[in-house]
Protein backbone atom coordinates (compact mmCIF):
# COMPACT_ATOMS: atom_id res chain seq x y z
CA UNK A 1 0.00 0.00 0.00
CA UNK A 2 1.22 3.54 -0.81
CA UNK A 3 -0.28 6.61 0.88
CA UNK A 4 0.26 10.53 0.17
CA UNK A 5 -0.63 12.31 3.44
CA UNK A 6 -0.86 16.27 2.57
CA UNK A 7 0.91 19.11 5.32
CA UNK A 8 3.86 19.42 6.73
CA UNK A 9 3.54 20.41 10.80
CA UNK A 10 3.27 18.16 13.71
CA UNK A 11 0.02 17.05 12.89
CA UNK A 12 1.05 15.10 9.63
CA UNK A 13 4.26 14.12 11.30
CA UNK A 14 1.72 11.89 14.42
CA UNK A 15 -0.56 10.76 10.91
CA UNK A 16 2.69 9.33 9.56
CA UNK A 17 4.12 7.94 12.66
CA UNK A 18 0.48 6.17 12.78
CA UNK A 19 0.78 5.02 9.04
CA UNK A 20 4.42 3.57 9.47
CA UNK A 21 3.19 1.16 11.84
CA UNK A 22 1.37 -1.34 9.54
CA UNK A 23 3.25 -3.22 7.94
CA UNK A 24 1.27 -3.17 5.08
CA UNK A 25 2.07 -0.05 4.37
CA UNK A 26 4.75 0.09 1.42
CA UNK A 27 5.57 3.51 1.51
CA UNK A 28 4.66 6.93 2.82
CA UNK A 29 5.29 10.35 1.30
CA UNK A 30 4.47 13.57 2.84
CA UNK A 31 3.75 16.80 0.52
CA UNK A 32 5.32 19.14 1.21
CA UNK A 33 6.63 17.54 4.75
CA UNK A 34 9.27 18.48 6.73
CA UNK A 35 12.88 16.98 7.12
CA UNK A 36 11.76 15.86 10.70
CA UNK A 37 8.45 14.25 8.91
CA UNK A 38 11.67 12.57 6.46
CA UNK A 39 13.03 10.56 8.85
CA UNK A 40 9.84 7.84 7.97
CA UNK A 41 8.36 9.51 4.87
CA UNK A 42 9.43 10.50 1.47
CA UNK A 43 9.25 14.27 1.14
CA UNK A 44 7.27 15.70 -2.14
CA UNK A 45 8.15 19.03 -2.79
CA UNK A 46 4.19 20.16 -3.67
CA UNK A 47 2.65 22.53 -2.40
CA UNK A 48 -0.86 21.75 -0.48
CA UNK A 49 -2.75 23.73 -3.03
CA UNK A 50 -0.92 22.48 -6.00
CA UNK A 51 -3.62 19.84 -7.04
CA UNK A 52 -2.72 19.58 -10.24
CA UNK A 53 0.74 18.48 -9.75
CA UNK A 54 -0.52 16.60 -6.30
CA UNK A 55 -2.70 14.44 -9.00
CA UNK A 56 -0.29 14.03 -11.33
CA UNK A 57 2.36 12.45 -8.44
CA UNK A 58 -0.60 10.58 -7.42
CA UNK A 59 -1.16 8.97 -10.72
CA UNK A 60 2.94 8.34 -11.61
CA UNK A 61 3.20 6.84 -8.39
CA UNK A 62 -0.17 4.73 -8.05
CA UNK A 63 -1.11 5.91 -4.51
CA UNK A 64 -3.82 4.03 -2.86
CA UNK A 65 -5.05 6.78 -1.07
CA UNK A 66 -4.25 10.67 0.16
CA UNK A 67 -5.15 11.90 3.47
CA UNK A 68 -5.20 15.28 3.95
CA UNK A 69 -3.87 16.83 6.99
CA UNK A 70 -4.34 20.55 6.55
CA UNK A 71 -7.46 22.63 6.30
CA UNK A 72 -6.58 24.99 3.34
CA UNK A 73 -6.75 22.62 0.77
CA UNK A 74 -10.07 21.50 2.04
CA UNK A 75 -11.71 24.40 1.69
CA UNK A 76 -10.25 25.14 -1.72
CA UNK A 77 -11.86 21.70 -2.92
CA UNK A 78 -9.07 19.22 -2.93
CA UNK A 79 -11.36 16.36 -2.09
CA UNK A 80 -13.51 17.52 -5.02
CA UNK A 81 -10.56 17.61 -7.16
CA UNK A 82 -9.23 14.78 -6.82
CA UNK A 83 -12.74 12.67 -6.67
CA UNK A 84 -13.51 14.18 -10.16
CA UNK A 85 -10.05 12.59 -10.99
CA UNK A 86 -11.13 8.72 -10.02
CA UNK A 87 -8.64 9.25 -6.90
CA UNK A 88 -9.53 7.52 -3.51
CA UNK A 89 -9.23 10.65 -0.76
CA UNK A 90 -9.60 11.41 2.94
CA UNK A 91 -11.52 14.35 3.62
CA UNK A 92 -14.81 16.58 3.62
CA UNK A 93 -16.20 17.79 0.01
CA UNK A 94 -15.51 22.01 0.05
CA UNK A 95 -19.09 22.31 0.73
CA UNK A 96 -18.61 19.87 3.82
CA UNK A 97 -15.66 21.73 4.64
CA UNK A 98 -17.61 24.85 5.54
CA UNK A 99 -18.72 24.16 8.69
CA UNK A 100 -14.44 24.66 9.34
CA UNK A 101 -14.23 27.34 6.67
CA UNK A 102 -16.78 29.24 7.46
CA UNK A 103 -18.36 30.12 11.07
CA UNK A 104 -21.33 31.63 9.84
CA UNK A 105 -22.06 28.75 8.38
CA UNK A 106 -21.31 26.33 10.74
CA UNK A 107 -23.78 28.12 12.80
CA UNK A 108 -26.29 28.47 11.23
CA UNK A 109 -25.97 24.47 10.61
CA UNK A 110 -25.85 23.88 13.86
CA UNK A 111 -29.09 25.94 14.59
CA UNK A 112 -30.86 24.13 12.39
CA UNK A 113 -30.29 20.87 12.94
CA UNK A 114 -30.61 21.46 16.65
CA UNK A 115 -26.82 21.15 18.21
CA UNK A 116 -26.56 23.09 21.26
CA UNK A 117 -23.81 26.38 20.89
CA UNK A 118 -23.98 30.00 22.16
CA UNK A 119 -26.20 32.76 21.07
CA UNK A 120 -24.69 34.66 18.18
CA UNK A 121 -25.27 37.19 15.35
CA UNK A 122 -23.55 37.64 12.60
CA UNK A 123 -22.41 40.90 10.62
CA UNK A 124 -21.22 42.16 7.42
CA UNK A 125 -21.19 46.09 7.91
CA UNK A 126 -18.88 47.17 10.60
CA UNK A 127 -21.43 49.92 11.83
CA UNK A 128 -23.98 47.34 12.44
CA UNK A 129 -21.71 45.27 14.03
CA UNK A 130 -20.62 48.43 16.49
CA UNK A 131 -24.31 49.39 17.19
CA UNK A 132 -25.44 45.88 18.39
CA UNK A 133 -22.15 45.52 20.77
CA UNK A 134 -23.29 49.03 22.44
CA UNK A 135 -26.61 46.87 23.01
CA UNK A 136 -25.17 44.11 24.98
CA UNK A 137 -24.80 43.96 28.90
CA UNK A 138 -21.19 45.64 29.71
CA UNK A 139 -20.66 43.27 32.55
CA UNK A 140 -20.38 39.95 30.53
CA UNK A 141 -17.49 38.62 28.02
CA UNK A 142 -18.18 38.93 24.44
CA UNK A 143 -16.70 36.76 21.87
CA UNK A 144 -15.50 37.90 18.38
CA UNK A 145 -15.07 35.66 15.60
CA UNK A 146 -13.83 35.97 11.81
CA UNK A 147 -16.35 34.23 9.82
CA UNK A 148 -12.92 32.63 7.52
CA UNK A 149 -10.21 30.58 8.07
CA UNK A 150 -7.59 32.31 10.23
CA UNK A 151 -4.93 30.41 11.21
CA UNK A 152 -6.19 30.09 15.18
CA UNK A 153 -6.27 34.32 15.25
CA UNK A 154 -9.42 34.64 14.23
CA UNK A 155 -11.40 34.26 17.70
CA UNK A 156 -11.22 36.88 20.28
CA UNK A 157 -12.94 36.88 24.36
CA UNK A 158 -13.32 40.00 25.04
CA UNK A 159 -13.96 41.41 28.45
CA UNK A 160 -15.97 44.21 27.89
CA UNK A 161 -17.84 46.36 25.10
CA UNK A 162 -15.06 48.74 24.51
CA UNK A 163 -12.23 45.82 23.73
CA UNK A 164 -14.78 43.90 21.63
CA UNK A 165 -15.35 47.36 19.24
CA UNK A 166 -11.65 47.97 19.37
CA UNK A 167 -11.12 43.91 17.93
CA UNK A 168 -14.39 44.28 15.48
CA UNK A 169 -12.66 47.88 14.16
CA UNK A 170 -9.24 45.51 13.71
CA UNK A 171 -10.72 42.68 12.02
CA UNK A 172 -13.55 44.53 9.93
CA UNK A 173 -12.13 47.91 9.02
CA UNK A 174 -8.25 47.37 9.64
CA UNK A 175 -8.28 44.35 7.74
CA UNK A 176 -5.80 42.32 10.18
CA UNK A 177 -6.94 39.15 8.89
CA UNK A 178 -7.76 39.73 5.79
CA UNK A 179 -10.72 38.66 3.94
CA UNK A 180 -11.07 36.26 6.57
CA UNK A 181 -12.83 38.99 8.38
CA UNK A 182 -15.18 40.05 5.78
CA UNK A 183 -17.72 38.86 7.81
CA UNK A 184 -17.97 38.43 11.13
CA UNK A 185 -19.77 37.04 14.60
CA UNK A 186 -20.31 38.54 18.13
CA UNK A 187 -21.40 35.48 20.20
CA UNK A 188 -21.69 35.66 23.98
CA UNK A 189 -19.62 34.20 26.18
CA UNK A 190 -19.94 30.52 27.80
CA UNK A 191 -17.51 30.09 30.65
CA UNK A 192 -16.34 26.45 30.97
CA UNK A 193 -14.03 23.53 30.50
CA UNK A 194 -13.09 23.00 26.96
CA UNK A 195 -12.60 19.35 25.03
CA UNK A 196 -12.00 18.19 21.79
CA UNK A 197 -13.95 15.33 20.54
CA UNK A 198 -12.31 13.89 17.14
CA UNK A 199 -14.98 11.36 15.06
CA UNK A 200 -14.16 9.59 12.47
CA UNK A 201 -16.60 9.36 9.91
CA UNK A 202 -17.45 7.91 5.92
CA UNK A 203 -20.42 10.40 6.17
CA UNK A 204 -23.05 8.07 7.17
CA UNK A 205 -21.35 6.51 10.07
CA UNK A 206 -19.14 7.60 13.18
CA UNK A 207 -16.34 6.32 15.94
CA UNK A 208 -15.50 8.39 18.48
CA UNK A 209 -11.94 8.63 19.35
CA UNK A 210 -10.93 9.46 22.94
CA UNK A 211 -11.14 13.21 24.41
CA UNK A 212 -8.24 15.45 24.53
CA UNK A 213 -7.68 18.76 25.90
CA UNK A 214 -5.52 21.69 24.36
CA UNK A 215 -3.64 24.22 25.60
CA UNK A 216 -4.06 27.05 23.67
CA UNK A 217 -2.50 29.73 26.13
CA UNK A 218 1.35 30.63 25.57
CA UNK A 219 2.44 30.24 29.46
CA UNK A 220 1.46 28.47 32.46
CA UNK A 221 -1.48 28.45 34.29
CA UNK A 222 -2.92 29.60 31.00
CA UNK A 223 -1.72 32.76 30.96
CA UNK A 224 -0.69 35.03 27.95
CA UNK A 225 -1.42 34.56 24.18
CA UNK A 226 -3.64 32.19 22.56
CA UNK A 227 -1.39 30.11 20.02
CA UNK A 228 -2.28 27.13 17.75
CA UNK A 229 -1.88 24.96 21.19
CA UNK A 230 1.20 24.44 23.11
CA UNK A 231 0.08 21.01 24.50
CA UNK A 232 -2.79 18.53 24.98
CA UNK A 233 -3.35 15.08 27.14
CA UNK A 234 -5.99 12.06 26.40
CA UNK A 235 -8.66 10.87 27.71
CA UNK A 236 -9.27 14.07 29.14
CA UNK A 237 -10.48 13.45 32.79
CA UNK A 238 -13.87 15.44 32.02
CA UNK A 239 -14.77 13.02 29.78
CA UNK A 240 -17.32 11.14 31.84
CA UNK A 241 -19.68 8.19 30.95
CA UNK A 242 -22.93 10.64 31.14
CA UNK A 243 -20.97 14.03 28.90
CA UNK A 244 -19.99 11.11 26.49
CA UNK A 245 -23.80 10.46 26.39
CA UNK A 246 -24.65 13.65 25.70
CA UNK A 247 -21.20 14.23 22.82
CA UNK A 248 -22.47 11.24 21.00
CA UNK A 249 -25.93 12.66 20.44
CA UNK A 250 -24.02 15.74 19.79
CA UNK A 251 -22.21 13.71 16.81
CA UNK A 252 -25.22 11.98 15.91
CA UNK A 253 -27.52 15.16 14.57
CA UNK A 254 -24.20 16.52 13.18
CA UNK A 255 -24.07 13.45 10.51
CA UNK A 256 -27.36 13.29 10.56
CA UNK A 257 -26.98 17.45 9.05
CA UNK A 258 -24.41 16.16 6.82
CA UNK A 259 -26.60 13.43 5.23
CA UNK A 260 -29.62 15.66 4.93
CA UNK A 261 -27.44 18.52 3.13
CA UNK A 262 -25.84 15.98 1.01
CA UNK A 263 -22.45 16.57 1.68
CA UNK A 264 -19.72 14.48 1.12
CA UNK A 265 -17.53 13.65 4.24
CA UNK A 266 -15.29 10.88 4.53
CA UNK A 267 -12.49 12.30 6.85
CA UNK A 268 -12.20 13.56 10.37
CA UNK A 269 -14.40 15.76 12.01
CA UNK A 270 -13.79 17.88 15.07
CA UNK A 271 -16.01 18.56 17.69
CA UNK A 272 -14.90 21.87 19.96
CA UNK A 273 -17.35 21.86 23.05
CA UNK A 274 -17.63 23.53 26.35
CA UNK A 275 -19.15 21.83 29.05
CA UNK A 276 -21.14 24.31 31.48
CA UNK A 277 -23.35 23.46 33.85
CA UNK A 278 -22.64 19.79 32.99
CA UNK A 279 -24.17 20.40 29.69
CA UNK A 280 -21.60 20.08 26.37
CA UNK A 281 -21.99 23.32 23.75
CA UNK A 282 -20.21 23.15 20.81
CA UNK A 283 -17.78 25.96 19.81
CA UNK A 284 -16.85 25.17 16.54
CA UNK A 285 -16.06 22.38 13.91
CA UNK A 286 -13.14 21.36 12.55
CA UNK A 287 -12.81 19.20 9.16
CA UNK A 288 -9.82 17.39 10.12
CA UNK A 289 -7.19 16.20 13.22
CA UNK A 290 -6.19 19.06 15.48
CA UNK A 291 -3.44 19.99 16.17
CA UNK A 292 -1.70 19.08 18.78
CA UNK A 293 -4.52 16.81 19.71
CA UNK A 294 -3.48 14.56 17.09
CA UNK A 295 -0.47 14.19 18.73
CA UNK A 296 -1.66 13.40 21.80
CA UNK A 297 -4.89 10.99 20.38
CA UNK A 298 -3.09 8.63 17.72
CA UNK A 299 -0.49 7.50 19.92
CA UNK A 300 -3.61 5.73 21.92
CA UNK A 301 -4.55 4.13 18.65
CA UNK A 302 -4.47 0.18 18.38
CA UNK A 303 -6.19 -0.14 14.85
CA UNK A 304 -4.10 0.06 11.98
CA UNK A 305 -4.92 3.99 10.71
CA UNK A 306 -4.36 2.80 6.96
CA UNK A 307 -7.65 -0.44 7.55
CA UNK A 308 -9.86 2.64 9.15
CA UNK A 309 -8.81 4.76 6.19
CA UNK A 310 -10.11 2.04 3.56
CA UNK A 311 -13.33 1.76 5.76
CA UNK A 312 -14.44 5.09 5.18
CA UNK A 313 -13.84 5.27 1.43
CA UNK A 314 -16.13 2.04 1.27
CA UNK A 315 -18.20 3.50 3.92
CA UNK A 316 -17.93 0.39 5.96
CA UNK A 317 -16.98 2.42 9.18
CA UNK A 318 -19.42 0.23 10.71
CA UNK A 319 -18.16 -2.80 10.38
CA UNK A 320 -14.70 -1.74 11.91
CA UNK A 321 -14.11 -2.39 15.70
CA UNK A 322 -11.71 0.38 16.17
CA UNK A 323 -9.40 0.18 19.53
CA UNK A 324 -7.64 2.13 21.73
CA UNK A 325 -4.96 1.34 24.18
CA UNK A 326 -6.32 1.57 28.03
CA UNK A 327 -3.36 4.37 28.86
CA UNK A 328 -2.69 8.47 28.95
CA UNK A 329 -1.14 10.10 26.56
CA UNK A 330 0.23 13.80 27.11
CA UNK A 331 1.82 16.15 24.16
CA UNK A 332 4.06 18.99 24.84
CA UNK A 333 4.66 21.32 22.38
CA UNK A 334 7.91 22.85 21.93
CA UNK A 335 8.15 26.45 20.45
CA UNK A 336 10.69 29.53 19.46
CA UNK A 337 10.67 32.02 21.98
CA UNK A 338 8.49 35.26 21.17
CA UNK A 339 5.68 33.13 19.21
CA UNK A 340 3.24 33.70 18.36
CA UNK A 341 4.53 36.95 17.96
CA UNK A 342 7.88 37.47 16.59
CA UNK A 343 10.34 34.79 17.15
CA UNK A 344 13.88 34.35 15.84
CA UNK A 345 14.72 30.48 13.85
CA UNK A 346 18.00 28.42 12.81
CA UNK A 347 18.93 27.57 15.94
CA UNK A 348 20.32 23.78 15.75
CA UNK A 349 18.33 21.13 17.96
CA UNK A 350 20.25 18.76 20.00
CA UNK A 351 19.63 15.97 22.58
CA UNK A 352 16.76 14.29 20.01
CA UNK A 353 18.91 11.01 19.90
CA UNK A 354 18.81 10.85 23.76
CA UNK A 355 15.22 9.87 23.41
CA UNK A 356 14.60 6.63 23.45
CA UNK A 357 11.76 4.24 24.29
CA UNK A 358 8.45 2.84 22.79
CA UNK A 359 6.12 5.15 24.73
CA UNK A 360 7.66 8.39 23.87
CA UNK A 361 7.48 9.62 20.62
CA UNK A 362 8.37 13.08 18.87
CA UNK A 363 6.59 14.85 16.64
CA UNK A 364 8.24 17.27 14.27
CA UNK A 365 6.70 20.75 13.06
CA UNK A 366 8.99 24.17 12.32
CA UNK A 367 12.20 22.19 11.48
CA UNK A 368 14.61 21.64 8.66
CA UNK A 369 17.88 19.66 7.71
CA UNK A 370 21.38 22.43 7.22
CA UNK A 371 24.52 20.47 6.77
CA UNK A 372 23.55 17.44 8.02
CA UNK A 373 21.66 19.28 11.65
CA UNK A 374 18.17 19.85 12.43
CA UNK A 375 17.34 23.37 13.37
CA UNK A 376 14.49 25.19 14.06
CA UNK A 377 12.28 26.67 11.27
CA UNK A 378 9.19 28.21 12.64
CA UNK A 379 7.50 28.92 15.82
CA UNK A 380 6.01 25.87 16.17
CA UNK A 381 9.04 23.29 16.53
CA UNK A 382 8.51 19.59 17.93
CA UNK A 383 5.61 17.79 20.01
CA UNK A 384 6.76 15.37 22.21
CA UNK A 385 4.44 12.56 23.31
CA UNK A 386 4.44 10.32 26.22
CA UNK A 387 2.09 7.56 27.22
CA UNK A 388 1.66 5.42 30.29
CA UNK A 389 -0.61 4.03 32.75
CA UNK A 390 -1.51 6.69 34.47
CA UNK A 391 -1.80 9.98 33.58
CA UNK A 392 0.93 11.50 36.15
CA UNK A 393 3.27 8.40 35.21
CA UNK A 394 2.95 10.32 31.62
CA UNK A 395 3.36 13.59 32.69
CA UNK A 396 6.73 12.51 34.49
CA UNK A 397 8.49 10.90 31.59
CA UNK A 398 7.49 13.19 28.89
CA UNK A 399 8.93 16.56 30.90
CA UNK A 400 11.90 14.10 32.01
CA UNK A 401 12.12 13.54 27.78
CA UNK A 402 12.25 17.23 27.33
CA UNK A 403 14.92 17.91 29.74
CA UNK A 404 17.30 15.79 26.98
CA UNK A 405 16.40 18.57 24.23
CA UNK A 406 17.57 21.80 23.72
CA UNK A 407 17.65 24.70 21.42
CA UNK A 408 18.37 28.50 21.67
CA UNK A 409 15.30 30.94 22.69
CA UNK A 410 13.39 27.06 23.62
CA UNK A 411 10.28 27.90 25.77
CA UNK A 412 7.07 24.93 26.45
CA UNK A 413 4.87 25.03 28.97
CA UNK A 414 5.66 22.97 32.51
CA UNK A 415 1.73 22.58 33.26
CA UNK A 416 0.34 20.25 30.62
CA UNK A 417 -2.76 18.30 31.91
CA UNK A 418 -3.01 20.15 34.96
CA UNK A 419 -6.57 19.96 35.41
CA UNK A 420 -6.36 16.17 35.12
CA UNK A 421 -3.86 16.30 38.17
CA UNK A 422 -5.93 18.57 40.04
CA UNK A 423 -9.08 16.39 39.49
CA UNK A 424 -7.15 13.27 40.39
CA UNK A 425 -6.06 14.59 43.74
Amino acid sequence: MKILVIGSGGRESAICWQFAKNANVKKIYCAPGNDGIAKIAEIVNISTCDFENLVDFVKVNKIDFTFVGSELPLSLGIVDYFNSCGLKIIGPSKNASKLESSKIYSKQFMSKYGIPTAKYNSFSDLNNALNYIDTLDDNRKIVIKADGLAAGKGVHVCSCKKEAKDIVHKIMFEKILGSAGTNILVEEYIDGEELSYLVFTDGISYSLMPASQDHKRVSDGDKGLNTGGMGAYAPASLDTEQLNKQVQNIVKKVIYGVCQEKLEYKGILYVGIIVNGGLPYVLEFNCRFGDPEAQAVLPLLETNLSDICIAILNQKLLNLQIKWKNKFSVCVVLVSGGYPESFKTGFEITGLENISGRDTIIFYAGVKSVNGRLVTSSGRVLGITSISETIKDAINKVYSNINLVYFDNMHFRKDIAWRALNEKS
